[in-house]
Order: structure tokens, then sequence, then C-alpha cells
């Protein structure tokens, strides 16, 4: 029963990991884009410290750890979906996890540091959207994969 809780928080932060993520691809960034360049650097700026805070890094983070240690714990008790768990925190530690650190983030740092937002925004948001959309592929590929090791 514990692991099955701890499988469902796993799906659970999976899956709201992969609707910010979308979010961004589906609306966010198309609304800023909308907008005048300087403004809408300056407020993907906003949004970049922002998601710095517990709120979103709790569930940022929670997505990669608590997967692995249940999937890792389901393939220890001899759970056949401990390794669908698993297979979705290597999905999410890849596809969403490791694109945010290696590529969003230095776009992110690169708009925050350019005191000319509106080159800025003109060179960040196409970039930063096509990784956001790999992001959140990636994260719903992985709460589909926990998801089957709940069944």
């Amino acid at each position: 029963m514990v692991w099955t809780i701890f499988a469902v928080a796993s799906v659970v932060l999976l899956g709201l990991s992969a609707g910010v993520f979308y979010g961004f691809s589906s609306f966010v960034m198309s609304g800023l884009a909308r907008a005048e360049d300087e403004a809408a650097g300056a407020g993907m700026s906003g949004i970049n410290e922002t998601a710095l805070l517990p709120p979103f890094m709790s569930v940022f983070f929670g997505a990669l750890l608590v997967p692995v240690g249940t999937g890792i714990w389901g393939l220890v008790e001899g759970r056949a979906g401990g390794a669908w768990v698993l297979a979705g925190a290597a999905v999410y530690l890849v596809g969403t996890f490791g694109v945010t650190m290696a590529l969003n983030v230095p776009l992110n740092n690169r708009l925050l540091a350019d005191h000319d937002k509106a080159a800025g925004w003109r060179a960040y948001w196409r970039p930063w959207t096509m990784w956001n959309h790999v992001r959140t592929f990636a994260g719903v590929v992985a709460t589909v994969l926990a998801a089957v090791g709940l069944l």
C-alpha cells in the first residue's frame, strides 16, 4: 500500500511538471511573443526568477527524486510496476530535467544578464520554446510510463 502511494505521487509530480511545460508551450510563450520585445524579455526574466522559488522547484526536483526512489524500491521488492516507474524517471531525467539544465537554463541566464531585453528576447524565445516542446513531450511520456506502473 505504501509503495502504491509513492507510485501515485510519482505520477502526480510527473504530470504536474509536464503540465507546467505544456502551459508554456501552448500559450505562455505565444502570449509573451504578442507583447513588445522589451516587455516580453522583462516578463520572461521575471518568470524565470520566480521559477526558482519552492512551489515550482519542489515539483521539478520531486518529479525526478520520487519516481527514482519509487522505481528502485519497486524493483527491490520485485514489483512489476517498479520498472515502469523507473523508466518514467529515466525519460524525465534525460528529456525534461537534462534538457532544462543543459539548454533552457543557459538561455534563461543569458536573457537575465542581457541589458537589452528586446534583443535578448528576439534571440531567446524560438530556441527556448523549441526545447520546451521537447521537455513537454518527455514529461508526458514519463507520466504515462509511471502511470502504467500503477496498472
